[in-house]
């Protein structure tokens, strides 16, 4: 079950501002039943150009309902140029924190926010920007990028917690992983949970930590490493180089190459030496 603050309880069980304005100035509507979740969010404006109601109607979970009656309670009495600058951290926040496997509900009320504001002044919706990742939930490219950049994600099931990417069939794992590396600018090492590794992505992140963690600093001494198989948990390698003929040749092997890439892969990784 998930830990829910007292204040994400509240808007839960009581939501403020549920419905539709009538004739409202901004309509804004995300999402879609057949992802799971949808949030239409409506409001008009008094004669000062401040937000003088505002409704929602959401098709959600715990988190959506809490999250849009949040929002509308957050905006009241905002200008537009106030308003668009609320973020869905500042909604978390102002819930007391969101689980973080929920934070895409806090995502849903700022872009119903932006969409609602867009109408108001007129313009065009948007066109779908960037290439479809994620098939299941429908998620882009762009989308991805957004939020790893907005909220300083790191990890795949970070963004799954912020867009839902990657939380159906989990075929885009490796299409994220690419936006995330290209986002800072550097290959990125990314701390999957074990059990969710494909074969690929595991032999993949290994070899990446041994060029970029493990293989310079053996080579500082003259040595090297290669990498020969993996098989399930087990690395085979093989040691090059002045590191072939150490007497502290597995001392390297247990204390340095199976402990970074047991930290930075998978805790349940066996380095083996092949002759």
């Amino acid at each position: 079950m998930w830990d829910y603050t007292d204040k994400v309880k509240e808007h839960f069980l009581n939501p403020r501002n549920v419905g539709e304005v009538e004739a409202p100035d901004g309509v804004g509507e995300v999402g879609s039943l057949a992802c799971g979740d949808a949030l239409k969010l409506t409001f008009k404006l008094d004669e000062k150009k401040r937000i003088d109601d505002v409704k929602f109607q959401t098709f959600g979970c715990a988190s959506a309902i809490a999250s849009s009656s949040a929002l509308t309670e957050m905006i009241k009495g905002m200008t537009l140029a106030e308003a668009e600058k609320v973020t869905n951290e500042d909604l978390a926040r102002y819930l007391g924190g969101l689980p973080k496997e929920k934070m895409h509900c806090s995502v849903m009320g700022r872009d119903a926010l932006e969409k609602a504001i867009a109408y108001y002044r007129g313009e065009a919706e948007k066109k779908v920007e960037g290439e479809i990742v994620c098939e299941c939930f429908g998620v882009t490219d762009v989308e991805i990028e957004r939020v790893i950049r907005e909220n300083n994600l790191s990890t795949v099931e970070d963004v799954t917690d912020y867009t839902k990417a990657g939380g159906g069939c989990e075929s885009c794992h490796e299409k994220i992983e690419e936006i995330i590396d290209k986002v800072y600018g550097k290959p990125h090492v990314v701390h999957l949970k074990p059990g969710r590794l494909t074969n690929i992505q595991k032999i993949k992140l290994i070899e990446e930590t041994l060029e970029r963690e493990i293989k310079p600093s053996l080579k500082q001494d003259g040595g090297d490493i290669e990498l020969i198989d993996v098989d399930g948990n087990a690395v085979i390698v093989k040691l090059r180089g002045t590191c072939a003929t150490c007497v502290a040749s597995q001392v390297t092997l247990k204390h340095y190459v199976e402990s970074k890439l047991r930290e930075l892969v998978a805790p349940e990784l066996v380095v083996e030496e092949v002759e």
